[in-house]
C-alpha cells in the first residue's frame, strides 16, 4: 500500500521517464527525457537542496531554526527555499538580475530574504558568479549561518547517485549514453559516477554555454543559459566526468526549447534545450539501436516572462 506524503519533500524525485518522439530524427538512437519538472518547484534542484540541508541537520552542522545563505542563479535558490521554509530555517540567498525575474519573486514567496547583485548587461559572467559567492560568504560569516556552497557542496552528491538508480531502472538497464549540462558539476558527477559503476560503457557527455566553453579549453565568455556554464572550472569538476565535452550556443539552447514545446508539449529552459540539443547530436552518432538519456532540468515556467518577450 502506498503511503501519502506527510510533508511536500517527501513528493521530491521518482520523476517520469519520457521518449521523445518528434525532435529525434528516425535514423538516431532512442532519446529519453528525465521529466525533473516533476518536482515540487518544478527542478531537478528540489533533490540537491533536500540532501544540502539534511546532511548538516543530521551531523549538527546546521541546528535546529539554523539560518542558512547560499548563492544561486535560481533553481537551487527556489528549491532551497521550499526544503527551509519547510523545516523551519531562515534563509537569505545571494542572486542577479542576470536571472529570470519569475525565480526570483518564487524564492521571496517561499520566505527568502534576497541580495541582487547587478550583472553587466543581464548575462552570467565569470565575475558575476565570483561576486555572488564571496557576497554571500560574507553574509553568512556576518550572520553566523550556514553556507551550503553549491559549488563545492559534495552532501548533494547522494542526490544524483539516486537519480542514476531511477534511470537505470525506468530503462531496465538499457542505456548508451547520458548527456548533462555543468552547472556546480554535481549532477553529471553523480549522475556519470553512478552509471559508469552499473555499467561502464555508457558514454557521457558533458554540456557548456559555446559561448563560455572552459571546460573544453575556451576562454571565458557571457551568456544566457540560466544555471550551467559558471565561467570557470568549478570546484566539483574533475576531467574523468565525462567522456566529451559539447558545447550549445544559447540562441541553439532556446530554439530547442521552443521546440520541444512546440513538437512535444515539454515547456521547458535553455538548459533543458541545451541538453536535447547535445542529446540529439550523440543519438545521431550512436544509430538507431543505441538509447540515449538526458534531463528536463526545469519546467518553462521560470522563465515565461522572458520567452514572452521573445515571441512579440
Amino acid at each position: 500500500m502506498n503511503m501519502s506524503p506527510q510533508t511536500i519533500l517527501d513528493t521530491i524525485g521518482n520523476t517520469s521517464l519520457l521518449q521523445l518522439r518528434h525532435v529525434v530524427p528516425s535514423d538516431s538512437a532512442r532519446v529519453f527525457i528525465k521529466l525533473e519538472s516533476q518536482n515540487p518547484t518544478g527542478s531537478m534542484k528540489d533533490r540537491i537542496a533536500l540532501a544540502m540541508i539534511e546532511a548538516p541537520e543530521r551531523d549538527g552542522r546546521l541546528k535546529p531554526g539554523g539560518a542558512v545563505v547560499e548563492y544561486t542563479g535560481g533553481s537551487t535558490g527556489v528549491s532551497l527555499a521550499l526544503v527551509c521554509s519547510v523545516k523551519g530555517h531562515p534563509l537569505h540567498l545571494v542572486s542577479s538580475d542576470a536571472f529570470s525575474r519569475e525565480k526570483l519573486d518564487h524564492m521571496r514567496l517561499l520566505g527568502a530574504k534576497l541580495t541582487i547583485v547587478p550583472s553587466e548587461n543581464g548575462k552570467q559572467t565569470e565575475k558575476l558568479t565570483k561576486d555572488m559567492i564571496h557576497e554571500a560568504h560574507r553574509i553568512a560569516d556576518d550572520m553566523g549561518a550556514y553556507i551550503t556552497a553549491q559549488m563545492e557542496n559534495t552532501d548533494q552528491l547522494v542526490a544524483y547517485t539516486a537519480m542514476a538508480d531511477e534511470i537505470w531502472s525506468q530503462t531496465g538497464g538499457r542505456i548508451d549514453g547520458f548527456v548533462g549540462s555543468v552547472g556546480t558539476g554535481a549532477s553529471l558527477r553523480g549522475i556519470s559516477a553512478r552509471l559508469r559503476e552499473l555499467d561502464p560503457r555508457i558514454h557521457c557527455v558533458g554540456v557548456e554555454p559555446a559561448e563560455s566553453a572552459v571546460l573544453s579549453g575556451g576562454p571565458t565568455g557571457a551568456h544566457k543559459i540560466d544555471g550551467i556554464g559558471a565561467g570557470y572550472v568549478v570546484p566539483l569538476w574533475h576531467e574523468r566526468i565525462a567522456d566529451e565535452l559539447e558545447p550549445v550556443s544559447t540562441d541553439e539552447a532556446r530554439a530547442m526549447a521552443f521546440r520541444l514545446a512546440g513538437e512535444e508539449g515539454l515547456f521547458c529552459g535553455t538548459s533543458t534545450g541545451a541538453n536535447v540539443s547535445a542529446a540529439l547530436r550523440l543519438a545521431k552518432r550512436l544509430g538507431p539501436e543505441a538509447t540515449v538519456v538526458t534531463i528536463m532540468c526545469d519546467t518553462g515556467m521560470k522563465y515565461l516572462k522572458t520567452f514572452a518577450q521573445s515571441l512579440d
